[in-house]
Order: C-alpha cells, then structure tokens, then sequence
C-alpha cells in the first residue's frame, strides 16, 4: 500500500468520526449544565434528574464574559436627558438553536398586542402634588387601627401565605329570584389571624382554603357583586377583583366583610360579629396604607368603595359612615373619571351611581358637578347594539342633570316682577334643555334597549295592575328605569305649568306605570338598588288603592330577595297616600335606625369619621323623612336643595379632606397599578 493510499484511508476516518460526533446544543436543561452533565433533552424532565429527584429547570442561560470597563463608572450630569430600556432578548435568543421556541409567536398586526381598554386603569397622566406632610402617628381609635407606618418591609406591603387549613368546597345554586344563602348555615371557626388583627406577613395565596372565606366569598360574587356590576361590562367586582384579592388581604377582607354582611341580612342564624370583623380588619389595612407614600392608591380607593358599599349595607349605618367620602376622595386622586376604563370606570359609576339616588332620595344636588366627569354625550356615536353601558352612563349623567335642577329650585320669590319673570324663564330654558335631551337619548338609543315585549295589566299572567314590560340586559333595565325616573321628575318641575295640568299630569301617570310594570316583573336581584329609588318616586303618584297595595308587595317582595330592611319607605308612601295606619297592616320588618336601602337612596346624616379632628355636619342622628315642602320643617335633618353634605369635602386638596389624620401624599412614582384589570 502507497502512502498516498494510507493517508486517503486516515483522512476519510476522520471525516466519519467528526461526523458521527454529536453537535453541542444549548437546548438541554439548566439543570444538567449546572452539574456538567451531558442531558438527554426529554421534556418536560430529563433523565438525569428524574433519576436525582431534581427540578428539571428550563430555559435560556446567556453568558457573558469580559465585562470589565476601562474607567470607573460616573453619574451623568443632570442635564436634560431620558433613559429608555429596549428588550432585545428575543433577538439575542433567536441566535441559539431552538432559542425562539421559547417565545410566543408575535402577531403580525400592530395593534393586536396592545391590551384591550377595557381590562386597563386609567391614571392621571400627572401625579398629584406632594405636600409637606410628615409621617403621623395613628391615634388610638377604640382599638381599630394598628401601629403607624414605620418603614416598606411592613405587613401591608409585602403580604404572604399564612396559614395551611384544609380545603372545603361549597356547592350551591344560584338564583335570580330568592337569594341562595337565606338558608344556609356553617360551622363556626376561627378567623386565622394574628394578635394585631391583620394577620401575618404570608397572606398571598393561591386560591381560598376555609370554608368560611369560601362561603363569603361566593355570597359576595353571587349577590352583592351582582349589583355593583350593574353598570360594568367586564363585572370586575363579581368576576375580576375576586381573583386579585388573593394576594391583596386588604380587598380579600373588604369582599369577605360584604359577604358576611348579606348573610346577616338574610338569614338569622348568622350573626354580625364576623362582618365586623372582616370590616375592621380591612379598614386596618387601608388605614396603614394610607400612610405609605409609595402605596398602591389603585388598591386603596377599590378598597374604599367596597367599604362603603359594606356601611351601606349596615343596619345601623350612620355609626359607620367611615369610607363614603373617602373612596371618592380617592377616586379622585386616581384620576378617574367617565374616560376612564377598567377598575377605575367601574368604581367611579359605582360611586357616582350610590350618590345620585341618595341625592333623588333627598332632593340635593350630586357634589361632582357632572359637567366634570368628562362624559361624551354626543348621541350620534355608539349606537349599534352592544353599547349598552354607554347609554346607560349618559341616561345617568342626564338625571343628575335634572337632580342638580330640582334641587336649585328657588325657594323665594324675586323683590322684582320683571326679575322674577326673567329668572322663571331662563329655568324654563334649562328645563327644555333637559327635556329635549332626555328624549334625544330614548330616540337614539339601540334597538336592544327598547323593551322587548309588552304587556297591558289585563293580558299578565298574575294580573297585575301594572303593564309587564319585559328588558333583557340588565344594564337596560338600568337605564331605563332611570330614564322613566328623569320623565317623572320633569313633569314635577316645569316651571312654567303645574303638575296638574294635562300635559304634565299625563306624563307624570304614564312613567310612573311603566317604572311600575318593570320593577314588578323584573327577576333580575342586580337591579335592585336603582329599582328601589324609581319605585319609590313612582309610587308616590299613584292613587289608586289596589295599585298602592301591589308596590307595597313589590317592596316585600324586594325585602325578601335581597335582605334590605326598607321600612322606611313603607312608612314615606303610607304618609303620602294619606293612609290610615291603625286600620292597615304594616309590612314585616325589624325596626332600624338606618339600613342599607335607606343610604342607598339617601343618608339623612352622617356620623364623621372617628379619626377625624374636625366636624363638618352635625352629629345628630336624623330620620328618614320625605323632603319637607314648603312651611314645614324637619329638625336635625340636612335641608333639600344644598350640595350633597356627605360628599362635599370629599377631595384631598380640601382642608378638611377624608383621612385627616391618617393620609400622606402618594410619591409620584408610586401611583400606578400593581394589578392589570
């Protein structure tokens, strides 16, 4: 053999053996690298570390080398300058084999990877100013609040998982027409909290472990969610919020405190303790929070009005009117708005929802001016069908246009017949306006919002003296009860004819049947709290006796339902009516110093808040009664026709402002979201 034929044989050896030899990849796992093992690639665990019992860990592991600099770092000169952090992983791992396999794939349309509006909170595109306000220590409020803000690493900031306990699961059913739980009971069992009350510094959680929590938890999202996501399209309090106060103790408190609450209301075997306790555990949490500069002020003020909504359920609400001012001094300073969308275009028709039937309630005027809440009101947009909400928050800002008008009625005459003349018709002016725009709306609306059956009182199944006026959506109801609500009152207010004339007595009987035809034979719970105000105006015009009857068994019925106490209004109709009460028979119901219903559609008075070093209103307790007409008078109640007294001073930039003693200015940076909804 040549040599030429030897070194053709040892040349071709080679290329086989470099062939055969395997190619080092960068797609094993990180666990095997770690340990200099050479890994098989088995998914999802190698077998290298099934054989050790280790965490196969996966992933891209970047190296880099020869990071030393030639001169030391420096601070840049504070000129104006802007420092911007691009993401270029994705290319750098599309440089390794199977590197892009661990990114999703990217959309071609550019808009498709932006979020949807809906699911997003609106700031403000400024921070609120920063005061000079030090650190004050809490006072001590009858045991309620806990030691004053000390420093970040605290319990309200950095909460974990506390507790193990066993895994219970509550089956039930949900109905839309007697609530579920007015039956049910539980066995009694600890609250899992620590000696201060707010429990330990491991409060996140992957889902709810006791029975109990899961329990209040279900009453929240099946029957008072139901009614605070009337007006929200993605029901962020009864399908989003829950799932975010997993690893929020302070808003799983605040929705455990409503749950409670309910329970209490329907059903005696429940006592109140266990919705005290969750309520004070969740004002504890808030009231700590408040004096971190660098809280999450998203999650105080969804906090706060989930806390109001709890006082106004309460029994005895005017001891515990502590959140109503300040969830909307902290709305405000969210910057929300009727732009807004997200959690911060649900708190905000929450709240200005709960002001405006109190202020029909009263005859006050809403203390957010609705020229200011940013509405558009141009009815030439949105209206296919699907928009139904935003309908619905312009019917809203429209009745408390009319509420603003009927609470400035003047209460005297002017010295002079010509100013008297020119100040009566530029009220006629206004009230035109407010006419011919509350009839714009009902022309222009979706079809989906129009009744989709009718019924005369002769052709209902339970022969009614009411018309069954059937709507589907329950936004729609909504918004149609309030815009029969509108019609009534402006035939109540017209300046230049009198509600006995024709014209207005006719539209006054006509909107107050059909408010009354709706609410009698709606079976949705989640309209109840706006179906009690309109109900209430309505059945004060109405004269006939079996008509008067069948609203008083609505009322019942609505009792029964949801567990309000609205005692209140059986005794206002029955007064109105001219009843006499010796020969009827009072509807069943507790006697209350104020329940839910009556501060749902209006507070007589509130107590301040006990932190507070100032008194703004008057302390006294009031009692519900209808608005006084003129000549009479009722003591130590708030007169008709002022700004809503309890939300006057309801903004921070306001000397006596909620949380006097508590708040501190949230820093610039520290006032966006920690949660994405």
């Amino acid at each position: 053999m040549t040599s030429n034929e030897v070194n053709g044989h040892l040349a071709a050896g080679d290329a086989s053996s470099s062939s055969s030899k395997p190619k080092r990849v960068r797609t094993g796992c990180l666990t095997c690298r770690e340990r200099h093992l050479k890994c098989d690639e088995g998914m999802p665990h190698c077998q290298n570390c099934r054989k050790s019992s280790r965490v196969c860990k996966r992933g891209i592991r970047l190296n880099f080398i020869d990071t030393q600099v030639q001169s030391p770092p420096y601070l840049l000169p504070p000129v104006e300058w802007n420092v911007a952090f691009q993401d270029e992983s994705r290319e750098i791992a599309s440089e390794y084999k199977g590197g892009l396999g661990k990114y999703a794939v990217l959309s071609p349309d550019p808009d498709a990877a932006q979020v949807d509006p809906s699911l997003t909170f609106d700031y403000p595109p400024t921070a609120p100013p920063t005061q000079s306000l030090s650190h004050q220590a809490l006072p001590p409020i009858q045991g309620i609040l806990p030691d004053a803000y000390e420093d970040p690493p605290n319990i309200i900031f950095e909460p974990t998982r506390e507790q193990q306990a066993q895994q219970h699961h509550h089956q039930h059913t949900h109905s839309t027409t007697e609530s579920t739980y007015s039956s049910s009971t539980l066995q009694g069992t600890h609250y899992g909290m620590s000696e201060n009350g707010l429990g330990s510094e491991e409060e996140r959680r992957e889902y709810l472990n006791t029975q109990e929590e899961v329990l209040f938890m279900q009453v929240f999202v099946e029957e008072v969610g139901l009614w605070m996501d009337s007006m929200d399209p993605m029901k962020h309090f009864s399908r989003l919020l829950p799932f975010h106060s997993l690893k929020e103790p302070m808003l799983l408190n605040a929705f455990l405190a409503c749950g409670a609450r309910h329970l209490t209301l329907v059903n005696p075997a429940y006592h109140e303790d266990k919705a005290l306790h969750y309520y004070d555990t969740a004002t504890r949490w808030l009231l700590k929070s408040l004096q971190n500069p660098n809280r999450d002020t998203v999650i105080c003020a969804t906090t706060a009005v989930i806390l109001n909504v709890y006082e106004i359920m309460s029994e005895k609400a005017l001891q515990r009117m502590n959140h109503i001012a300040g969830a909307r001094a902290l709305i405000k300073e969210c910057g929300w708005n009727a732009r807004s969308t997200g959690i911060g275009a649900a708190c905000f028709w929450l709240n200005v929802g709960m002001e405006l039937l109190s202020c029909l309630h009263f005859n006050w005027q809403v203390a957010w001016d609705p020229d200011d809440w940013g509405l558009d009101m141009d009815f030439a947009r949105e209206q296919e069908n699907g928009k139904e909400e935003v309908w619905t928050y312009r019917i809203v800002y429209i009745v408390a246009k009319i509420a603003n008008f009927r609470a400035s009625i003047p209460r005297f005459s002017e010295s002079s017949p010509r100013d008297e003349q020119i100040r009566l018709q530029k009220r006629y002016d206004q009230w035109t306006r407010l006419k011919q725009m509350t009839d714009s709306w009902n022309e222009n609306i979706p079809r989906t919002m129009h009744p989709m059956a009718y019924l005369y009182p002769y052709q209902t199944a339970s022969k009614s003296a009411f018309p069954e006026v059937w709507l589907i959506k329950r936004t729609t109801i909504i918004a149609r009860l309030f815009y029969h609500t509108a019609m009534l009152l402006m035939s109540q207010i017209n300046p230049m004819m009198s509600v006995d004339a024709e014209e207005m007595s006719e539209m006054q009987k006509q909107h107050a049947n059909l408010i009354c035809g709706i609410v009698a034979h709606v079976k949705d719970r989640g309209v109840a709290s706006v179906a009690l105000r309109s109900l209430a105006i309505a059945a004060e015009v109405l004269t006939v006796r079996r008509e008067q009857e069948e609203v008083l068994q609505i009322f019942e019925k609505i009792t029964k339902e949801t567990g309000w106490r609205i005692s209140f209004v059986f005794k206002e109709l029955k007064e109105k009516w001219g009843w006499d009460e010796a020969r009827s028979q009072p509807p069943p119901a507790a006697p209350q110093q104020m329940t839910n219903a009556a501060l749902m559609n209006g507070a007589a008075s509130v107590q301040p808040f006990q932190y507070q070093t100032s008194n703004t209103m008057s302390t006294q307790p009031m009692t519900l009664q209808p608005p006084p007409s003129a000549g009479s008078s009722s003591a130590g109640r708030p007169p008709s026709g002022i700004l809503n007294p309890v939300l006057a001073t309801a903004d921070f930039s306001m000397p006596k402002h909620p949380y006097q003693t508590v708040y501190v200015p949230p820093n610039s940076l520290a006032t966006q979201a920690q949660f994405n909804y």
